[in-house]
């Protein structure tokens, strides 16, 4: 019978201790120099030295030791179960976690498919966070959020359309995108319009919100939007553009780019002369828009804070208060191409 080979035995895990000796400093010298604590001077070549003695003995600080000492963590959670995709939100991570390690924080994404509301509050809660940013795809509840608060989490954030009572709230109005898109085609002279309605039931916390400002929209200009329910694929948008002229439809906001590509393309195959006979708009402004023929117009959406996102994030884990501040983050802008 054939036998593993053996392992070599692995060497004790070195310590703070050991990076101290070889460095010629005290413990408390390592501490400050590897944890980035500015509130006590300590030369550059010292810095140097520390460091270097770190890396030679593939030392590195025990994060839940070091949350001990503090009474609290320094890990900001990001649950991602149905995060949203697109550049907007991209540009928001990154924006978010580059900032969030320039202060120290260590960010961890944490998956949350499966749990619901009060399990996934529970799950965050044993990792200890000092903040949360939940998505508005993760519902939290005031349960939910006792907990956490109780765990220790100094501050806890929601990212959606809408403010949740206990919670800030970073606000991503989706309403804005939809009223973007049609006031751009009312001003094109199009007064017969379709809001694209995505069939999968994970986006509908935009697609109802878009849908509502395209409406209000409307409304303002005196003319009325058809709901265009369609699933992301071939055979539903070719189910679509085989009807479209007795919808009587000369212009249409598609959700995002992927849809209004999808739709653009079943239109183009039946006929239907884009943007002629129909006008068409997405959202994200992705560079796909740009290497469509027709070009395709699109909802470019911004963010816009009064200070950078991690500076905030840092505010509300340092000054905890009661009182739950909301901030607007989202500004859309429709930008004109072939399309429309």
């Amino acid at each position: 019978m054939s036998q593993l080979p053996k392992q070599p035995a692995e060497g004790p895990v070195p310590t703070s201790a050991d990076v101290a000796r070889l460095a010629g400093v005290s413990r408390a010298t390592v501490s400050y120099v590897l944890n980035n604590n500015a509130a006590v001077r300590i030369s550059d070549p010292t810095r140097r030295r520390v460091r270097e003695a770190a890396t030679e003995l593939g030392y590195v600080p025990h994060a839940a030791a070091r949350s001990l000492r503090a009474g609290h963590s320094r890990m900001v959670l990001l649950p991602t179960a149905g995060f949203p995709s697109g550049p907007l939100h991209h540009r928001f991570l990154h924006e978010l976690e580059s900032g969030l390690r320039r202060l120290d924080y260590t960010v961890v994404q944490y998956g949350s498919i499966g749990l619901d509301p009060d399990d996934a509050a529970r799950a965050w809660a044993e990792l200890r966070p000092v903040a949360v940013i939940a998505p508005g795809s993760v519902p939290l509840t005031q349960q939910g959020i006792a907990v956490l608060r109780r765990s220790g989490a100094k501050a806890v954030i929601t990212l959606g359309p809408q403010p949740l009572a206990g919670a800030h709230a970073l606000i991503m109005d989706q309403r804005e995108v939809g009223g973007s898109a049609v006031r751009h085609l009312l001003a094109r002279g199009r007064r017969r319009i379709g809001v694209v309605i995505p069939g999968e039931p994970g986006l509908a916390l935009f697609a109802e919100p878009r849908l509502a400002g395209a409406r209000r929209a409307a409304a303002t200009g005196g003319v009325r939007i058809e709901t265009l329910p369609l699933r992301y694929a071939e055979d539903s948008a070719a189910d679509l553009a085989a009807r479209w002229r007795t919808l009587g439809l000369d212009g249409v906001f598609a959700y995002d780019d992927s849809y209004a590509m999808l739709l653009m393309r079943a239109l183009q195959d039946t006929g239907v002369d884009v943007p002629a006979e129909t006008a068409v708009v997405g959202a994200d402004d992705s560079m796909q828009a740009r290497l469509l023929r027709p070009r395709l117009s699109s909802v470019r959406m911004e963010l816009a804070t009064a200070q950078p996102l991690a500076d905030l994030v840092d505010r509300l884990v340092q000054n905890p208060g009661t009182e739950f501040e909301r901030h607007d983050l989202l500004r859309a802008r429709t930008v004109h191409r072939e399309s429309s």
